[in-house]
Order: C-alpha cells, then sequence, then structure tokens
C-alpha cells in the first residue's frame, strides 16, 4: 500500500490525538456531488427530502463506525479481508471493477465540481478548471504523502470550515420556516424524480469509496502491528466520539445546501444547474451569499479529490494485490472526468448521475462490511451485537429497496 500517513507514535497518544480519520473520510460527505444533489432536491422538491439526508446521515454513521471497528480490531482494512476470502481471482477482479467504477464516479464529482467554482469564481473554462483541479489535488495528497496525516488533516480541517461557512451562510441569514422543515421530515416521495433525486442523496451521504478509506485509515494509523497504540477499548470509545463529531458536521452542512436551495430557490427557473443555482442566490441574496457559495464548493472539491484516491489504491491493493502509487493513480482517473468536461454533457447532471453511481455500490461494501464485523473468528469479544448487525443489514436493505424503487419508476414512467 502506498504510503499515505504519518509512522505510528512513538509513545501512546493522548485521547483528543486518537480524533481524525472519521473527519478524512468524512470529507467524502461534502464533495460536490452532495452540493448538486442536495441543491436539486431543495430546487424541484422543495423540503420533500429533508428526511432523506438526516435518514442518510443517520446510515452513514452506523457503516462509518463498522468500518473503522473492523480496521482498529483487525489490523487489516475491509478490501483486504473481502480479497483474502474470495479465493478465485476473476471473482476478485469482478468485485474491484464496480468497486473501481464507484471510484471513478467520485472523481469526476471532484473535478466537475471544482471546474464549476472556478467557472464561477473567475470564469476559468471547465477543461482547464478540471486540470488545475486535479493539480491541487496532487499537491494535497503530496502534502498526505510526505508529510504524514497531521498537517494534511490541519489543512482538511480547514477546507471543512471553509466549506461550512460557504454552504451555511446563506441559510443561516435567511432559515427557512421551522413548520416546513419539520413536515419535511416524513417519509415520502413524489414521482420518479424524487426518488432519483433521494438515490443520489444517499449515494453522496452513504458512499461506498469512504466505507473503504475509514478501515483503511485506522488500519495505517492504529493498526494492530502497532505496539505503542493504546487498548482497543478506548480506540472504539474515541472512534464513537469521531465519527459522531464528522458525521454531525458533515450532516449539518448538507442539510443547510438542501434548505437554503428549498427556502430561496424553490420554483425559480434555471435552478437545476449549479451555475443557474449560483446565479439565483446572487439575485435573491446578493453577490456575497453567491461568492461564498461558490468558494464553498470549490473547497469541496479540492478537499475531497485525495479520499477517493486512496480508496482506490487501498481497493485495487486488497482485491488485486496490485500497488499503484497513489498520485499516479490520482493522474490516471483524472482522465474520465476531463473527458466528461469535454463533451457536450451538462456538469450538474453529470454529478447528479455519479451519486447515482455510488447508491449502487453501497451494497457491494455494507453486506461484507456487516457480516465481517459480526464474526467471532474475524473479530473477537468486539464482533458486533446481534442488534447492531440487524440495522446494518437493515441499512442495506432500504439501500437496495431504493435503488429496485428507482429503476422500476424511471423505466415504467411513474
Amino acid at each position: 500500500m502506498p504510503k499515505t500517513l504519518d509512522a505510528p507514535p512513538t509513545r501512546v497518544p493522548r485521547s483528543g490525538w486518537l480524533l481524525g480519520p472519521a473527519l478524512v473520510a468524512g470529507i467524502a460527505y461534502l464533495d460536490p456531488g452532495n452540493v448538486a444533489s442536495n441543491m436539486s432536491a431543495g430546487a424541484e422538491f422543495g423540503f420533500l427530502l429533508v428526511w432523506v439526508v438526516v435518514l442518510a446521515n443517520l446510515m452513514a454513521w452506523l457503516v462509518q463506525y463498522l468500518s473503522a471497528k473492523l480496521g482498529i480490531v483487525t489490523g487489516q482494512s475491509l478490501a483486504e479481508l473481502i480479497g483474502a476470502r474470495m479465493r478465485r481471482r476473476p471473482a476478485r477482479i469482478a468485485y474491484w471493477l464496480q468497486a473501481e467504477l464507484v471510484v471513478m464516479a467520485t472523481d469526476i464529482a471532484e473535478v466537475i465540481g471544482g471546474a464549476i467554482a472556478l467557472h464561477l469564481l473567475f470564469g476559468v473554462p471547465l477543461m482547464l478548471g478540471g486540470l488545475i483541479t486535479g493539480v491541487v489535488s496532487l499537491g494535497l495528497l503530496t502534502l498526505a504523502s510526505r508529510r504524514g496525516i497531521r498537517p494534511f488533516q490541519r489543512v482538511m480541517i480547514g477546507m471543512v470550515v471553509i466549506i461550512a461557512i460557504g454552504f451555511s451562510a446563506g441559510m443561516l441569514l435567511a432559515p427557512p420556516d421551522a413548520g416546513d422543515v419539520i413536515g419535511g421530515l416524513v417519509p415520502r416521495f413524489e414521482g420518479s424524480g424524487s426518488v432519483l433525486l433521494a438515490a443520489s442523496i444517499l449515494g453522496a451521504t452513504v458512499m461506498p469509496h469512504a466505507i473503504y478509506a475509514h478501515s483503511a485509515l485506522v488500519r495505517d494509523r492504529f493498526g494492530a502491528d502497532h505496539g505503542s497504540r493504546p487498548a482497543v477499548g478506548k480506540l472504539l470509545r474515541a472512534t464513537r466520539w469521531d465519527v459522531s463529531i464528522a458525521m454531525i458536521a458533515a450532516g449539518s452542512v448538507n442539510l443547510c445546501m438542501l434548505l437554503l436551495a428549498a427556502t430561496h430557490l424553490a420554483g425559480v427557473e434555471g435552478t437545476d444547474t449549479i451555475e443557474g443555482a449560483h446565479a439565483a442566490l446572487s439575485a435573491a441574496m446578493g453577490p456575497v451569499i453567491a461568492t461564498l457559495f461558490a468558494v464553498g464548493l470549490l473547497a469541496s472539491g479540492l478537499a475531497s479529490t485525495s479520499v477517493g484516491a486512496y480508496a482506490g489504491a487501498d481497493v485495487m491493493h486488497g482485491l488485486l494485490k496490485v500497488d499503484v502509487p497513489v498520485l499516479l493513480r490520482r493522474t490516471i482517473t483524472l482522465i474520465p472526468a476531463i473527458i466528461v468536461l469535454g463533451l457536450d454533457i451538462d456538469p450538474t447532471f453529470a454529478l447528479v448521475l455519479s451519486q447515482v453511481v455510488l447508491s449502487f455500490g453501497i451494497p457491494f461494501a455494507v453486506i461484507p462490511l456487516v457480516r465481517l464485523t459480526s464474526r467471532r473468528d474475524v473479530m473477537g469479544a468486539q464482533r458486533n451485537h446481534v442488534v447492531t448487525s440487524a440495522l446494518g443489514l437493515l441499512v442495506a436493505a432500504a439501500l437496495i429497496a431504493l435503488n429496485v424503487m428507482l429503476l422500476w419508476l424511471t423505466f415504467s414512467g411513474g
């Protein structure tokens, strides 16, 4: 596995030092795909899908905690454990291909989002903006590779602050009606369009590559071969806090995006694209709010790039036993996004579709995760309680059912 994190500590760290991996993995929950999905949902359906954002975040907490727990207890990543149990190489290749498709969809969302933001802020052509986003992302990955995780985490925390301000400022200045928000907590759909956006929101929140990445991050940070690491019980308690902080932050920002669009963009012409939403925000709330939104989008695109590259490298290593340097891999995976930008494809539509692709990859990550964390021969005394396993399987079943419903409604014309 290419080195992306710093060496293990030479002494038992303080509890505060144990926090961080969830924040790095949680950057994936604030990528441009989230922006496109949440803004589109709010602009087209108002407060209808508020419940989806809340539910998706609760699901994300469970699966991210299980992923971190797996890496802490076993000292291996989810991809490594899956690969070790697949004896036939064709099966491992097939599994890797679906996971690779998920990572490629993530890369497309990140690069397109950064390109759109640069275009909104500086008028940079989309293809050039995509290349600039790629170069900056390589710089961030270089920081992680050469300086270690802690300097990288400080940069990521700064990015999260920028993202939060950019996407929350408008909503905080002109908050939505509380009754409308509460009404949006009632689960319901209105046609296949709302199901498509619900699947997109789930794909942008319960992200497969973040599940793979989290287990690898804690493996590298607190792996079983780190003789000076704290006790497993202490690590798991700190991890629950870590995941809770990361998911509260990501969930709040995602909810702000949808509420902002539902309050100020619902029914406004042209808000089905990020560019149109930016213009509508400028008209409704002034250029400062619109600029903050674009800056938040840029930080979102730049910050989220490393997680996809890290996850993709670990999946390839775990399933195929092939090591590709993260920087080289990131360079290669820029190609599909640049191709999309070079074609006559609406970038916002491409962002939403990329998140739908992610939603179809969720069961392939969640089901093995729940199964492995439930096994005594894998987890020992730390295996899941039967209730935890049941909740994990319920999450996977709900996601599969939503995708089946999406296909039926789309092809039946419902």
